[in-house]
């Protein structure tokens, strides 16, 4: 049985859908698995949301482990990490830290499911980590909003979503599993006229995420995400894909880029 590490710092509702839809898989026989523990990087107190998870997770009688990154930091003195510089040194003492705590509960796969901090090298190296990014293999890079601008700029056709290997370098990591979905055609075709003779960036200032082509790719997205999850996740309990040395393989142990779950999202979509 695939034992699976659910990492999340539980700042929003989706946090929460995310963990429900997999143990709802779970418990339903969808998927021959057991989430082995509940880790976040804050601790009771800290936020409603996240306390709001930690409900949620003890609940279900999942074992949860908190190590709160911010007191962490704040208790050596340290600045917090800013975003497009090395990670400081106080980042690889959390994470040797988080690895101990884990000792006490083995696992297989891990999923990064709304886990606010970026992984170091240790952890990665030690781990099979799975990261969700609204992008397929090849695709932007950036927060959801950005990976959308992005697509809009460039006038795509196809946009998805992947779950990728984590790395210390964000968004970056192989490939693993994904799907894709058109951004053209008869539903998208008038969205993309409303943009004629305007850049992406001109839209962005005046309009912002209220452009209806933006909200459209966004709730395409958002359909294919958590389907998305659980069928890696029943890839690798079912052995169909798995990750040998960093290198993703098929059930016969060939490496392939990246296993394809278009079919298989789209008649889940297609379902609901």
């Amino acid at each position: 049985m695939l034992r699976i590490g659910w990492f999340s710092t539980g700042r929003d509702e989706a946090a929460c859908q995310l963990l429900e839809t997999a143990w709802q898989a779970i418990q339903a026989g969808e998927l021959t698995a057991r989430i082995a523990f509940v880790f976040s990087n804050r601790e009771r107190g800290e936020n409603p949301a996240s306390d709001r998870f930690f409900d949620l997770v003890e609940g279900y009688g999942i074992p949860l482990v908190c190590l709160s990154s911010r007191r962490f930091r704040q208790d050596r003195g340290e600045p917090p990490a800013r975003a497009g510089e090395p990670l400081p040194a106080w980042r690889a003492d959390y994470d040797r830290t988080v690895i101990r705590l884990l000792e006490a509960h083995p696992f297989d796969l891990g999923v990064l499911a709304g886990y606010m901090l970026i992984f170091t090298e240790e952890a990665c190296q030690r781990y099979n980590l799975l990261n969700l990014h609204p992008a397929p293999p090849g695709g932007p890079t950036g927060t959801w909003q950005e990976v959308i601008w992005q697509l809009m700029e460039q006038g795509a056709s196809t946009a998805g979503v992947m779950m990728h290997l984590a790395t210390p370098k964000l968004d970056q990591g192989p490939p693993v599993t994904y799907c894709t979905y058109g951004v053209r055609g008869p539903a998208f075709d008038g969205l993309w006229a409303e943009l004629e003779g305007r850049s992406a960036g001109e839209v962005r200032a005046s309009e912002g995420e209220g452009n209806r082509l933006f909200r459209e790719i966004r709730r395409q997205g958002v359909m294919r995400e958590l389907p998305l999850v659980v069928a890696t996740l029943r890839a690798f309990a079912d052995g169909k894909v798995r990750i040998e040395g960093g290198r993703v393989v098929d059930t016969d142990g060939r490496p392939i880029a990246a296993y394809d779950l278009t079919q298989e999202i789209d008649r889940l979509v297609g379902s609901a």
